[in-house]
């Protein structure tokens, strides 16, 4: 089979990969030329993937998989299309479908009959089928469900451990009709291997969930109530401050029977899916009361991880302070909706000297992203922990010379290396 993947980003990429590796012939389809030149000499276009550099090496060579620019070629040759191009939302939580839209025409032009194509774009309910299959039909002169077939499938994977997540969650998947649904199954039973798990209501494999709506909610379902479960853990966490009590004593003790599954607390929630998918949800669905506030209680965290360290220092104006961690999440190298960028302009709209540092990022990347970079023994009055690297782990005080209050938005410093400095984790009373 010949697979055309439409966007070869972090999730892109992997799944290509996948299909290469599943023996079939497959067309990586990306605007920017850089990666695809880069791609294409079989190296890896970023860091940070598990095996994906030493599959590249081999795949690209073999011929099983190519890059392009050009989607409208790629997908006239291609039996299957599988589209991961990013959607965004505006700061009026609208979603900004220009890219997709861009990339949907693409796919249109060079559609033919008999063709499968499967959005992976997490997406509001209802969009594979009254936004984009008309889109791909006036492009295309074809009919969905009837001609080609049209399906919504969502990637359930994190960047890093791409390839061992497709083995592990059922894959989803959900037509236009009937026979969009089958085609979808048939594809991705062809196209993914998975591991055995006894957990699970039903077997691991290929679940079709009977619609494309079904499924495009399926996903929001799941990223959404992550997003309001950690809520809850700030707010409990914000209350345990002030009543003296250890939040992760009570997440734990709580957890220890079936019906809790408490999440944690810390200073953001960041990367491309849990800030932004809600906000799809709230788009179909502006009376969810519950996933608003929610949200709202998250976006407000690195504001409250910054008057802890006022509240530490006795006021930030002129205090030089280094935020640790410009990923999102520790051991990604990944930006996307950080936690950083509202740290730092907190920190700033109080007077403070920021500085940022990521074991991840070079000093050029970091001034890209309008940073001041940081090098530990550099003099510091406060140290704002925002992505949990294994590399700030084995932190000192002598790495941080003159620090007088730490707040650990994600508990990963070890506070014995600080002695005598004032140390904050969310969710627990002053040490």
């Amino acid at each position: 089979m010949k697979i055309a993947v439409v966007a070869l980003g972090k999730i892109g990429l992997p799944l290509a990969v996948q299909f290469a590796e599943k023996g079939h012939t497959v067309i990586g389809c990306d605007v920017n030329a850089a990666a695809v030149e880069i791609i294409n000499q079989g190296k890896e276009p970023f860091p940070g993937e598990a095996h994906l550099a030493e599959k590249l090496a081999r795949l690209v060579p073999s011929g099983a998989l190519r890059a392009t620019t050009d989607t409208t070629s790629a997908v006239a040759e291609s039996d299957a299309v599988v589209v991961v191009v990013p959607l965004f939302v505006d700061n009026d939580g609208v979603p900004d479908f220009g890219w997709m839209d861009s990339a949907t025409q693409a796919i249109a032009k060079g559609l033919k009959p008999g063709t499968l194509v499967s959005y992976e774009t997490t997406l509001p309910v209802g969009t594979t089928r009254h936004r984009f299959g008309p889109m791909l039909e006036a492009g295309s002169g074809l009919v969905a469900g009837q001609d080609f077939d049209l399906v919504f499938s969502p990637e359930r994977v994190l960047t890093g451990r791409v390839f061992a997540d497709l083995r592990r969650y059922p894959k989803l998947v959900g037509g236009i009709n009937k026979q969009s649904g089958d085609r979808g199954v048939e594809f991705y039973e062809a196209v993914l291997d998975f591991d055995t798990r006894d957990d699970l209501q039903r077997a691991n494999g290929v679940w079709d969930l009977g619609s494309a709506e079904a499924s495009e909610m399926a996903k929001l379902a799941e990223t959404t109530y992550r997003d309001v479960n950690i809520a809850l853990a700030n707010q409990f966490a914000r209350f345990a401050e002030g009543a003296g009590i250890d939040i992760y004593q009570v997440i734990a003790a709580s957890n220890s029977q079936p019906y809790s599954h408490i999440h944690q607390p810390g200073i953001a929630v960041g990367g491309h899916c849990i800030p932004i998918y809600p906000r799809f949800y709230l788009w179909n669905d502006p009376a969810a009361t519950v996933v608003r506030a929610a949200r709202e209680a998250n976006a407000g965290m690195p504001s409250h991880a910054i008057d802890l360290l006022e509240g530490i220092l006795g006021g930030i104006s002129g205090k030089r302070v280094a935020v640790l961690g410009v990923s999102y999440r520790g051991g990604v190298k990944e930006s996307a909706f950080s936690g950083v960028f509202p740290a730092v302009a907190a920190l700033k709209e109080r007077g403070a000297q920021v500085m940022v540092h990521d074991p991840m990022y070079t000093d050029a990347e970091i001034s890209a992203l309008g940073f001041t970079p940081y090098h530990f023994g550099g003099n510091v009055d406060g140290v704002v922990v925002q992505a949990d690297h294994a590399e700030y782990r084995a932190l000192t005080a002598t790495d941080c010379p003159g620090v007088k209050g730490i707040v650990d938005g994600r508990r990963v410093l070890n506070s014995a290396a600080f002695p005598g400095v004032p140390y904050r984790v969310i969710g627990q009373a002053p040490e």
